[in-house]
């Protein structure tokens, strides 16, 4: 697979490259930038953040789980490319001496990719920013200060450097090769495939329904690095831009699949604020930043994050085989657990969400505040009219095989008054709708009286009380 993209200002161009191979691993072995650190090896702990640019702007992104073709057409920037071509030091580096923002210096390198990114965005809300990566010895207090620090200092030219040769009209990137039948042997793999349209991709997956579809990698690229397997017929999908793309209107907002979670994040914060809040606690800023919805819907996992939100709004699903298409609700995406309503070479294509008046409250409860998996995520759609409750979608995760509606509770509470009685009443209800198991994230009992919780919140919430795990005190 031959790629070409910028790397610390200069073009690299490579040949035949191992289509699963990972950047980390390229880096580190291949080229001798060794800045780049290798912690987790996938995607939690950030020591391996790197700043890639494409037309779009500048993102941190997790070296460890990006696979080389990802960087096609795109520029790179190590922590050895932050600093100046004369050895100039980024504000954001020169803050981190001033500081003191790093004793043992291994999570250093990511930490300055992390906010050599935010700044160059302009970006101010470090605790989010820099929530991706984990220090063990200096602590946070110094590394928040230093950010702080060069929130106002200029950026350097030579960061600006990637955006104007990626926009240079005459600034050329060969087309990507997929590899061709050319010194393939006629039991080699099929090569792998960037199609640049989603009907391209569509008469491509219908052909090879086996292949493995890769978008952000984030859980792709953990099948490499944790399972080590063998991706047989990657088809890359950063080059399908219609399926990036967000319609609104009166009715609907409609998302492509290839949307990924940070522009979820801004978009919910205009239309549901508190699916926006629970976002921002969605991976890290660099997950958030190559996750994308469809991906996230897509592998069933039942303690996803999106799919009670999107089931709460009433959320459609609309699926692609070669030229058919059709649209389901979300929450019958999910059959059971490791089972979904998708035939092979059937792909997400976008989701739509009715537009209504905000009711919408998501409540992620997990043991850390950033970047956990939920042990509980409830997410409630409550009508009140008149003093009653009109209409109820109620979804969770973590509480069954996949994420599931709590139909018998909604049964419930609809026609009653909106009142403490009335959400007191639904308990026999909850255990029609679910039997959570135990695992080490929680009990089946704690997770049910944690779902019941829910409720009251919500109703406590709608009434004027203050919620939010950071605003309520002991």
């Amino acid at each position: 697979m031959n790629i070409t993209f910028l790397l610390n200002g200069e073009t690299v161009a490579l040949q035949d490259a191992a289509p699963t191979q990972t950047l980390l691993d390229w880096l580190r072995e291949a080229r001798g930038l060794t800045g780049t650190k290798e912690g987790c090896n996938e995607g939690d702990c950030g020591a391996c953040t790197v700043l890639v640019t494409d037309k779009n702007g500048s993102r941190a992104l997790n070296a460890c789980i990006l696979f080389l073709p990802q960087l096609h057409g795109r520029a790179l920037r190590t922590v050895e490319g932050i600093s100046g071509p004369d050895g100039a030091l980024h504000p954001v580096q020169s803050a981190m001496i001033e500081h003191h923002g790093s004793q043992c210096g291994f999570c250093t390198p990511g930490f300055i990719a992390s906010m050599a990114a935010a700044h160059l965005n302009g970006e101010t809300d470090h605790d989010r920013t820099l929530a991706g990566n984990l220090c063990r010895c200096t602590g946070y207090a110094p590394i928040i200060r230093a950010a702080k620090a060069a929130e106002h200092a200029p950026v350097p030219g030579w960061m600006m450097q990637d955006r104007q040769m990626l926009n240079d009209p005459n600034f050329f990137l060969p087309e990507i090769s997929s590899g061709g039948a050319k010194g393939r042997g006629a039991d080699s793999p099929p090569a792998p495939v960037r199609p640049k349209t989603s009907d391209e991709l569509a008469r491509h997956y219908a052909q090879n329904p086996d292949a493995t579809l890769i978008a952000g990698a984030t859980d792709i690229g953990l099948w490499v690095t944790k399972s080590l397997r063998d991706i047989a017929q990657p088809v890359f999908l950063a080059d399908c831009t219609d399926l990036q793309q967000i319609a609104i209107n009166k009715d609907h907002i409609r998302i492509g699949a290839g949307v990924n979670m940070a522009r979820m994040y801004d978009l919910m914060r205009e239309h549901h604020p508190s699916y926006a809040a629970m976002i921002r606690r969605y991976g890290s800023e660099q997950v958030r930043n190559a996750a994308t919805l469809g991906g996230n819907i897509a592998n069933g996992s039942p303690i996803g994050d999106n799919p009670p939100a999107l089931i709460a709004l009433g959320a459609r699903l609309h699926l692609r085989h070669a030229d058919t298409r059709r649209d389901i609700p979300l929450e019958a995406f999910f059959i059971e657990y490791g089972k979904q309503d998708r035939a092979p070479g059937e792909f997400v294509e976008t989701v739509s969400i009715p537009r209504a008046r905000d009711r919408l409250r998501a409540y992620k409860l997990s043991k850390r505040f950033d970047q956990d998996i939920s042990a509980v995520c409830g997410c409630f759609n409550i009508t009140v009219e008149n003093g009653k409750i009109a209409r109820a979608r109620i979804a969770f995760g973590g509480m069954a095989g996949i994420p599931k509606r709590a139909t018998h509770v909604e049964t419930a509470l609809i026609g009653q008054d909106w009142n403490e009685a009335s959400i007191k009443a639904t308990t026999p209800a909850w255990a029609q709708d679910y039997q959570p198991l135990s695992d080490m994230r929680a009990s089946g009992e704690y997770r049910l009286n944690a779902a019941r919780n829910m409720l009251m919140r919500y109703f406590l919430e709608d009434n004027g009380a203050e919620v939010d795990v950071q605003g309520v005190m002991a």
